[in-house]
């Protein structure tokens, strides 16, 4: 069985104007499609996620059901896998690789699954972080195709304290000296390192800290914590890659594309899908109060915040059950 799919593209005429050069999405179905094509569910995937990752919302005893629905979890552009500065061809390759934004993603997505799989109906669209950022924009951009929709720790439109937030990872990581404007030969490992031990701050609450949480992964202190991520990032992240996803990331807009042009009520009211909006509420981030007012003109849509002292990293699989249990009866509601 192949550990995954390629879709070739060609080459793809970009929301900017520029064109993306032999594109390609990487992704995994599970499951079998059934003959009226109604059990779709897709998912794509967030920062630092690839489909692999994606598998921990995947189960028989869970709500997204290998065994009852067809599951397409697609790789973003910039996550190594599916186009990427590391792997486009010489001419866009690293610091040459044009900005891509969620509209280009889910474009390209679009075309995926209508022109190689077929398939006209999407029964859900669900996914944590970025990948729940994609939703709403699967919802705003292909309105009569999705049914419904559940964003979990996401919102429709990348916020001012959002994008500061990751401009401080940003420069972390772009202070190495081996950055070299991306043109780096090897890669900056003392920045990517930064970078990690910066985003733990913002990954986890307050609370997690101060209950000193991080024990239940096995550290014994905060530094313990602080290496994993620093390691973690150096070993298994391209820095450029990094940067065109959080690039992608600070331009999160469903409004920000000739459809809608600038008018992010107006994008937000063409949402048909049933939505169930899902916050934590200790999110550094995504804030609760963004998804407040998201409702306020999603016309079929439903509020559940959890609380979890995990912040953001409540909905990364394993960490709080809770939200899992959470998760699962708010997907088994939209795909009744």
């Amino acid at each position: 069985m192949k550990k995954y799919q390629e879709f070739n593209l060609g080459n793809v005429k970009l929301l900017s104007g520029k064109t993306l050069k032999c594109a390609k999405l990487v992704y995994k179905t599970y499951g079998k499609l059934n003959k009226d094509q109604s059990n779709v569910i897709v998912l794509p995937t967030f920062y630092t996620g690839t489909h692999i990752r994606n598998e921990g919302f995947i189960g028989k005893n869970r709500a997204i059901n290998p065994n009852k629905y067809f599951i397409i979890s697609i790789n973003m552009f910039g996550n190594g896998l599916s186009s990427s500065p590391s792997n486009s061809i010489k001419a866009q390759h690293g610091s040459l690789f044009p900005e891509i934004t969620l509209w280009d993603n889910i474009y390209c997505q679009h075309k995926l699954i209508t022109e190689k799989l077929k398939i006209k109906k999407i029964a859900l669209v669900a996914g944590w972080s970025m990948a729940g950022c994609q939703s709403y924009q699967w919802a705003t951009q292909y309105p009569d195709m999705v049914k419904s929709i559940l964003p979990f720790c996401a919102s429709s439109k990348t916020s001012t304290h959002n994008h500061v937030f990751l401009e401080g990872v940003k420069a972390a990581l772009t202070a190495d000296v081996n950055w070299n404007e991306g043109k780096y030969k090897k890669q900056p490992i003392a920045g990517l390192k930064a970078f990690g031990r910066v985003y733990a701050g913002w990954a986890f609450s307050q609370d997690f800290y101060r209950k000193k949480l991080y024990k239940k992964f096995g550290f014994t202190n905060v530094e313990d914590l602080l290496k994993n991520w620093a390691n973690d990032h150096a070993k298994n992240w391209d820095a450029n890659n990094l940067l065109s996803k959080l690039k992608t990331w600070q331009l999160n807009d469903i409004s920000k594309n000739p459809t809608y042009k600038g008018d992010y009520i107006k994008a937000l009211k063409s949402i048909r899908a049933k939505t169930i909006l899902m916050p934590c509420n200790q999110d550094l981030y995504f804030r609760t109060a963004e998804n407040e007012f998201e409702k306020r003109f999603i016309k079929k849509s439903l509020l559940r915040p959890v609380d979890s002292a995990y912040g953001h990293c409540a909905a990364n699989p394993g960490n709080d059950k809770n939200f899992q249990r959470k998760l699962d009866q708010n997907i088994t509601e939209l795909l009744i």
